[in-house]
């Protein structure tokens, strides 16, 4: 099985490492040259990786790199053990509340955008958790 590591651009990795430590706990681990910061405390790394504004996407094009807010398919989930203390943290950190809190079968859900754009969801599972969606 291959392993898991999340990569997420931000246009100034000062900024980037202060959101994601501050406003989600994370800790800032390894540091690769000036512009990439491993961040710790989530279940795998996460590297924050400075991409400028207006930069390619990929070497086979198809856009520029815009931290206007924006959606992805693939977006981090941070599981907490307190819903409201962590949106409070998250908000006084930067991050845009989108939705929520929810109240869902699995537990208390809340939608954000980070300053740069990118989307999460910080999630308080109840006792089943996903398995609350489970038919029986």
């Amino acid at each position: 099985m291959p392993g898991l590591l999340i990569n997420i651009d931000v246009p100034d990795l000062a900024a980037g490492e202060a959101f994601y430590t501050q406003g989600l706990g994370l800790t800032a681990a390894r540091r690769f040259d000036a512009d990439i910061v491993e961040l710790l405390g989530g279940g795998v790394p996460i590297y924050l990786i400075v991409k400028p504004d207006g930069s390619s996407i990929g070497p086979a094009g198809g856009g520029a790199r815009n931290y206007g807010r924006h959606w992805t398919p693939v977006h981090p989930d941070f599981t907490v053990d307190d819903l409201g203390a962590a949106v409070a943290r998250a908000l006084a950190a930067g991050a845009i509340l989108e939705d929520g809190p929810l109240d869902l079968p699995y537990g208390r859900q809340a939608m954000f955008a980070d300053p740069f754009g990118n989307g999460f969801c910080l999630i308080e599972f109840n006792d089943r958790g996903y398995d609350a969606l489970i038919d029986d």
